[in-house]
């Protein structure tokens, strides 16, 4: 039944699975926001996610037969999220500049998997995506730099999501098959322990996890349509805690998260309340940071998310 199982191996923080050779896949443009570029003309980490929806969303699996799957009350839960755009990575990722006059152009592709559990039994079915995006090089203002108008690499970003019949019974919530059966490739789940293991090469800055001194409340404000908090908040909540811890240790905030891997576990809710745990460390003289948002008696151990962050 099984195909492959993805490699590297999921066990350090700059895992990244890569992408299959499938025919699920499109290109389209996603436009940029003002708030999507940074002031030196890099892309934003938060706008990558954006090509996801509109390019595997909208253009491939709108017109997919998984589609009728919501239909029938089977939906996919995001789980996991990595965003990179570190320069010199194996995606080569070029530093920009970019200006927002121009759309990203991104690369998207799918594909179902399934999970296992000890004794081989299928417990998970699997919908993962990846894309990778361009732009062209480019400013906002000013003079055009060299090379303008060339497309250059700025990003890449992977979704994983379990599918699952949410509003059913609790015992009738899980997805082991679909109508055209177990999808063959076999995915390796990762654990949330990796995302908060120190990252190879790196040492720590904290002894130990510290509670960032501001308490989340959530509101409204914070949510979208899946009646809960939005799964981009948390990613920009923890980036401001840990450019607040940067500073405390004297070191400085001028910086920009260039990767991030998220793994969620239980939402958060308007008018619920969190605290950020994190734990800041300094990788090939980069400074990062892993955390959890935690609002229960053993906080690490069921967190609400799990994040590590590295910064440029």
């Amino acid at each position: 039944m099984d195909e492959k199982v993805p490699s590297p191996h999921p066990t350090t923080m700059d895992w990244f699975p890569p992408a299959p050779d499938v025919p699920e896949r499109a290109e389209g443009d996603s436009p940029l926001r003002y708030e999507d570029v940074s002031q030196d003309g890099r892309v934003m980490l938060l706008a990558l996610p954006h090509t996801i929806g509109d390019v595997i969303w909208r253009k491939i699996l709108a017109h997919h037969p998984l589609a009728k799957s919501g239909r029938e009350g089977i939906v996919s839960i995001l789980t996991r999220m990595i965003i990179d755009c570190s320069v010199g990575s194996a995606s080569e990722c070029g530093a920009g500049p970019i200006g927002v006059g121009k759309p990203l152009r991104a690369d998207g592709r799918f594909q179902l998997a399934h999970t296992t559990d000890a004794n081989e039994t299928v417990d998970r079915l699997m919908l993962n995506m990846w894309c990778t995006a361009w732009a062209p090089r480019g400013r906002t203002f000013g003079p055009p730099p060299p090379g303008a108008g060339e497309p250059i690499a700025v990003g890449r970003v992977f979704a994983e999501h379990v599918l699952t019949r949410l509003f059913a019974p609790p015992a009738e919530r899980k997805v082991l098959t679909l109508p055209s059966g177990i999808p063959p490739v076999r995915w390796q789940w990762r654990d949330h322990a990796a995302v908060l293991a120190l990252p190879e090469g790196a040492a720590w800055l904290d002894e130990e996890f510290v509670a960032d001194p501001a308490e989340m409340v959530f509101g409204l404000t914070h949510t979208d349509s899946n009646q809960h908090v939005n799964s981009l908040v948390y990613p920009r909540l923890f980036q401001e805690a840990a450019l607040r811890r940067l500073a405390h240790k004297g070191l400085s905030p001028s910086v920009l998260a260039e990767r991030l891997e998220i793994a969620y576990r239980k939402p958060c809710f308007a008018g619920g309340r969190a605290h950020i745990l994190l734990r800041l460390f300094v990788q090939d003289e980069k400074p990062g940071a892993v955390g959890a948002f935690v609002s229960e008696a053993a906080p690490l151990e069921r967190p609400h998310c799990v994040i590590s962050m590295r910064f440029a």
